[in-house]
This record gives C-alpha cells, structure tokens and sequence, in this order.
C-alpha cells in the first residue's frame, strides 16, 4: 500500500498530511486559506492521489509559512509513500491549456531535487494571496518529494489560469511518473539500482 501520513510542528504551523499514491483523487484540504485548499484539491484530483491536509498556521501575519510548509509536508508524504520507488515509471510530462494559457509541466522521480520555475505573474496578488508564494510552495514540495521539477508557462495572461494550470500540470504528470511499470513492477528505474546522488 503506497499511503503515508507526515506531520511537521513548529512554531509557525502544525501540519497534518495524508496521500494515496494509488487512489482516485479524493481529497479533504482544510489550510485557511481558500486559493492555496483550491489549488491543493487540483493537485489531489487531477494526479488521482488521495489527498487529506489539516494545516494550521500564523496566518495574523501573512500566508508564507503556511503555504511553504503545506509544500514540504505534502512532498515528504509523497516521498515516503514511494519508498524505495521500485517499479514506478519515474518520468512524466504534461501541457496543461486552459483559455489563453498553456503551462508545460516535467517531472522525474529522481530523487535529485532540483526546480526550474519560469513562470511569471502580471500582479503581486491574487486575492489576498501573494503571487511570488507560488514558487514557495513549488520550491518545498520538490525538495521533500525528492523531485526533479520544471514548471514553464509558455503563455498566458490571466493569473488564476496560469497558477491553475501549473498545480494541475504536476498533477497530470506525477500521475503518468507514479505508476508502476509491469514490465519493470520489481526493479529501480535506474542503471544504479538505486535512485538519488550522482548522475
């Protein structure tokens, strides 16, 4: 069973986290602030990743940490729900249209953490949201999820449309990169025989 549950307390924020690398995209999100539980409900549904997330954080002062450590606990439970990642297919891509913008979104389950973000944004907020917390929450949750990430909006102008279409962009691809192979079910996908450190 491909499950795990994270929780991360600090000062800051108490987090709760719990997937299902093998459900249907059911999702329960509760982190206090509406755009970031409607981009993790993306995430949840599109990858088909079961998704249970209870997040409390210091938001009298402001979203950052809140969405900053919703990405690292969501990643360490992704990452610890793939264990030795054995027989998974490892890569996945996918181009995400949505009206005027289309996000391309690759992935490798490497265990090399690396994010390449080349994504703008034409206003500092979204609602109440700051903008620049996107590649906060992208940053931590390729860390923790041991995720080799490039994210690219290749055009776009409306704000929502271009975040929306990155978070169900790694949904779409993290869904392709977490099957198992049959052919491969009981093997690393790597000539190492082991994912992570050097090329």
């Amino acid at each position: 069973m491909r499950q795990a549950t994270v929780e991360r307390n600090t000062n800051e924020t108490r987090i709760s986290a719990s997937v299902d690398l093998d459900g249907s995209g059911k999702y329960d999100v509760s982190t206090g602030i509406g755009f970031l539980d409607h981009m993790l409900e993306q995430l949840s549904r599109h990858s088909l990743m079961d998704l249970n997330l209870r997040a409390q954080g210091d938001l009298h002062i402001d979203f950052h940490h809140t969405t900053e450590d919703s990405g690292y606990v969501v990643g360490e439970a992704v990452a610890k729900a793939l264990g030795d990642r054995k027989g998974i297919t490892r890569y996945g891509h996918a181009y995400i249209p949505m009206d005027e913008t289309l996000t391309r979104v690759a992935i490798d389950l490497s265990n090399r953490p690396y994010l390449v973000w080349k994504v703008k944004f034409s206003q500092p907020k979204l609602g109440d949201f700051d903008t620049e917390l996107f590649k906060e929450w992208f940053q931590a949750f390729t860390m923790a999820s041991g995720m080799n990430l490039h994210v690219e909006n290749l055009y776009g102008e409306n704000n929502h449309h271009i975040i929306e279409s990155c978070f169900k962009g790694l949904a779409r691809a993290l869904r392709v990169a977490i099957e198992i192979d049959p052919r491969k079910a009981d093997a690393v996908p790597s000539t190492k025989g082991t994912l992570g450190g050097s090329l």
